[in-house]
């Protein structure tokens, strides 16, 4: 399941940087969640850190984003392969320098 922010947020700004997926973001008016990026941390922690340090407890589970804990570990494996094909490209990249 996909974790959303609802519009209680009062954008304090402790979230976003605790995502390991980066799925979290500065929306129109509050922050908000990236559905196709959330494994609800599953992969990294063994609950979500963005609702463990929200003040206002305003990140519930996305009714439209229901998953499995197993559907959101095979999310989380497909994350991580992109994220280790994206840094093994980059650090093929020529340098600006040479």
């Amino acid at each position: 399941m996909a974790l959303m922010i609802t519009d209680e947020c009062i954008n304090c700004d402790v979230c976003e940087p605790e995502c390991p997926n980066d799925a979290i973001y500065m929306g129109a008016e509050f922050y908000e969640i990236d559905p196709h990026k959330c494994t609800e941390c599953v992969g990294h922690f063994d609950e979500p850190q963005c609702v463990q340090v929200c003040p206002v407890a305003c990140i519930p589970i996305h009714p439209e984003h229901v998953e499995s804990r197993e559907t959101l570990w095979q999310k989380f494996e497909r994350l991580a392969a992109a994220k280790a094909k994206a840094v093994a490209a980059q650090s093929q990249a020529p340098s600006a320098g040479a």
